[in-house]
Parts: C-alpha cells; structure tokens; sequence
C-alpha cells in the first residue's frame, strides 16, 4: 500500500513499480479499506515511516496499523523498523506495528534491540545493502552487536600444546551452607566452557555436599569464622589459576564481606564478580580501580551497587554507561537485552531466551566469562561472548526442553549451542 501524500522519491518509486507490472492501490481512508486490501495477502510488508520517523505516526495511518495488527504476526514483515517504533532510542507507540520478522538495512539500530522495542520487532535479520566499506570508515561505534562470526572468532583455541592448566585454570569463590548450588552450577558453566582445570573454594560447611555434585572439578574447602586465613587461603590458590569467579552462593555477612574486599584489593588476577560479591561491593566500589573485571549485575544489584535506586527499562543506557564511566570497570547489565559496557562501546547481546529466567542461570554465565577471562580474553570481550553464549545455550535447551529449563541444562548445552550459530543466509544475518 502506497503512503498517503507521497514525496517525489515515492512518486518515482510507484513509477517504478508500476513499470515493474506491481499494483498499486490508494491509501486506505479507514481500517475496512485497509482490512480489504490485505486481504489474501500472504505476506504484508511495513514500510510505512522511514528509519529516523519518531515513534507516534500520524492519524493518517492509523488505520493501516490497525489493519496490519490484525493479521497473523508471521505475515507481517517490517522494512528496516516496524512503524511507531523509534529506531534509535527503542522507545515505542501505543499504535506500533508488531511484526513476525524486521529486515533492517545497512547495519543493526539500537533501538530495536532493547526491550522496549523487541515485542514489535520480531526475528531481526540484518540486510547487506553495500554500506559495509562507509560504516566501517566511521571508526569505532558507540554500540554494537556480535554476530555469529565475531562471536566464533571470539573464543579461544585450544592450541595442540595445551596442557590443563594453559587452557584455561579459574578459580571458583562460591557456595555455603544455604546456597551450594550456585557453587555447583558456576563451577559447571567453567568446565563446560573449556576450563582445563577448575578449583572451587567453598565454605568447609558447604564443601562435602558440593563435592557429591563435582567430580571433576577440585574442592577446596576454607575454614569458617577465620576470615584472615581464608584471604591467605584464597590468596595462595590465585597462584595456580589463571582468573577468578567470585560471589555465587557466598554469605551476606560482614566477616564474607571482609573476605571479598580483602581478596580483591590484593588479587592480581581479572575475574568476575556476581550475586554475593556485588552486595559486598555495593558503596565500595572504588576498590576495584586498575582491576581487570566484569561485574554483572541484574536490575536489582545494580540499583544497589549503583547507589542510585530502581532503573528502569528506558534509562538502562544511561545508568549503565554512567556507572562505568565513573568506576572505570566493564559491566554486564543482565534483562531481555543483556548490555555490555566498557565506558567506550556498549555492547547489546542479541541471544537468549524467556527460558532463561529462572534461578541459577546467572551463576552459569559467571563460570563462563571466569573461563574466557583465564584463557585470556579481556573483561569486555569475555563478558560479550560469554552472554552471546550464555544465550545460545538457553536457546538451544529450550528447543530440547519446551517447559522446565533449569541452570543446570545449560552447561550441558554449550557444546551444541556452537554448532547451531546461524550463518548468513542470502545477503540477511539473523541476529535474534
């Protein structure tokens, strides 16, 4: 359907078309033209507004929405952005079309891989048009998203001289009484990463319950209630591991938070720190300056850790890039669309699933990134390809597993998420 007062681009275009032997009909006046004119249609095409539209479209087109969101979401296809949705910001309109699938052009846009937009985006494929030699001209982005290929070109390989340890040795700070679980599943996220050799330090209280779930990772238990002699313990592990994973499971008591400020302010490993370290970290965070880490936070952490309240979904940017920039430290913010941000480029993971909310999950992506810190990835490029794998491996048990995901299926599933990385098909990427 042509759009209402069209420009002289759009008059040559109807030209063009109809020299091409396309159709072309007047603009619905109302929704029951609009219904009519799609009717039978297999596939309708949005191209309503253009990519630097701002969300609210006009009344005109009202009855064009309607109509489109009245169909089967897998019959619409959007052109570069579904209408009523704000390709660089994310932000939405209550008459946004809500596409099965979006081609956008060129390159990935922000805005729809935020969360605000993704109800209305669909499947998002990325369509090679040729600008590839101008985009890259413009030098570094202020986003960006992996593809498969970075991603793959991401991990590390393992070389024919590799020994256990050269592959890859974190060391696991994880567990208690209360909580050996998330003690289990990080130390199972390393192993299943590629870690050669991983070393799970635990409370003595937790230790013999974790070591009936690990067998081939080492159990190190540490003695309770002696807080300087568990940071000397933890101190003279670091020496044989290669990165750190630090928080699963571990108490919020002060003496715990003692032991995670200690061990980091002498530790001269880069590790990740999660869930119980970043309560200890909260109004600390200066500690960390000149360390090689990624935090990752969810909403909820990172209010605290931020010391500036609830975040919302449209202020997730700005919260995070403002946080990095004042401590300096890469940073994972955990939702629907996981970011990444070093204070130079934010980075927006475009894997995952809903599969994924669910207890234990955020510990596996700890063990991950803990692996692809010790095999020398940095904080930034450790954090993106292990949410871009995290991702996949959800994704991949979820199609094994419809209903009844748990952490403890994703280890397992991060061998055969990598065989299942889509390739480029005909010019389009498929990002989500």
């Amino acid at each position: 359907m042509d759009a209402p007062e069209p420009s002289a681009a759009r008059r040559d275009a109807e030209q063009r078309a109809r020299a091409s032997g396309v159709e072309v009909r007047a603009f619905p006046a109302d929704e029951a033209a609009a219904r009519e004119a799609l009717s039978g249609a297999v596939l309708a095409l949005d191209g309503l507004l253009g990519t630097g539209s701002r969300p609210e479209p006009g009344a005109a087109m009202l009855p064009a929405i309607a109509a489109l969101n009245r169909l089967e979401r897998e019959r619409v296809l959007a052109i570069d952005a579904p209408t009523g949705v704000d390709a660089t910001t994310g932000a939405t309109s209550a008459h946004a079309v809500r596409a099965g699938a979006t081609v956008t052009l060129g390159a990935p846009k922000i805005g729809l891989l935020l969360e605000t937009a993704r109800p209305h985006v669909g499947a998002l494929y990325v369509g090679d048009i040729g600008l590839g030699a101008h985009i890259a001209a413009l030098g570094a982005p202020y986003y960006d998203v992996l593809t498969p290929e970075e991603f793959l070109a991401l991990l590390p390989a393992r070389g024919d001289e590799s020994d256990k340890r050269s592959s890859g040795a974190p060391l696991v700070v994880a567990g208690s009484k209360q909580f050996p679980g998330a003690a289990v599943l990080c130390a199972r996220g390393a192993a299943r990463a590629g870690a050669g050799y991983v070393t799970l330090a635990t409370s003595a209280a937790a230790a013999d319950t974790i070591r009936t779930h690990l067998v081939e990772q080492v159990v190190v238990a540490y003695a309770d209630g002696e807080p300087k002699k568990t940071v000397e313990d933890l101190l003279d592990l670091r020496r044989h591991s290669s990165a750190v994973a630090l928080g699963p499971g571990l108490p919020l008591d002060e003496d715990t938070g003692w032991i995670v400020r200690e061990f980091i302010i002498h530790l001269d490993l880069p590790f990740v720190a999660d869930a119980s370290a970043l309560f200890h970290l909260s109004k600390r965070t200066a500690i960390l300056g000149g360390k090689h880490c990624v935090l990752t936070p969810h909403a909820g952490e990172f209010a605290r850790l931020s010391g500036l309240g609830t975040i919302t979904p449209g202020e997730r940017l700005e919260r995070l890039r403002a946080f990095t920039t004042s401590t300096g430290v890469t940073t994972l913010l955990k939702g629907w669309s996981t970011l990444i941000d070093d204070g130079t480029t934010m980075h927006v993971n475009p894997t995952g699933t809903s599969a994924l909310a669910t207890a234990g999950t955020g510990d596996v992506l700890t063990g991950i990134i803990s692996t692809l810190l010790a095999q020398g990835l940095s904080p930034v490029d450790a954090a993106r390809a292990g949410a871009y794998w995290h991702g996949l491996a959800g994704q991949r048990a979820h199609a094994i597993r419809h209903v009844g995901v748990m952490a403890g299926d994703l280890p397992d599933a991060l061998a055969d998420a990598l065989a299942g990385t889509p390739r480029p098909l005909g010019g389009l990427l498929r990002l989500f």
